[in-house]
């Protein structure tokens, strides 16, 4: 991740608590938190699901949305950062 403007984290980001939470709710409280708010906006996701690590990621390639990667951040929680867009029109 990086701190240069335009690329990887920016200084702000809304973060989406889903730790404990296990498989599929990670990804239905991403969608529901992502659902009212605005294309270009970060996500870091806290997850604790090992599951996550393949639907966060999964969930961005169907939505349209970028995956900017994750990291481990201790204690088994994983944070996931996903940038919201929309997919150009075919």
């Amino acid at each position: 991740m990086s701190d240069q403007p335009g690329r990887g984290e920016p200084e702000e980001t809304v973060e989406v608590d889903c730790r404990d939470l296990r498989c599929p709710q990670p990804v239905i409280e991403l969608a529901r938190v992502s659902g009212g708010l605005a294309d270009g906006t970060v996500l870091a996701v806290l997850a604790t699901d090992p599951a996550a690590a393949t639907d966060i990621p999964a969930w961005c390639r169907m939505r349209g949305h970028e995956f900017l990667g994750s990291e481990m951040t201790g204690r088994g929680v994983q944070r996931f950062l996903v940038r919201l867009g929309h997919r150009p029109a075919i």
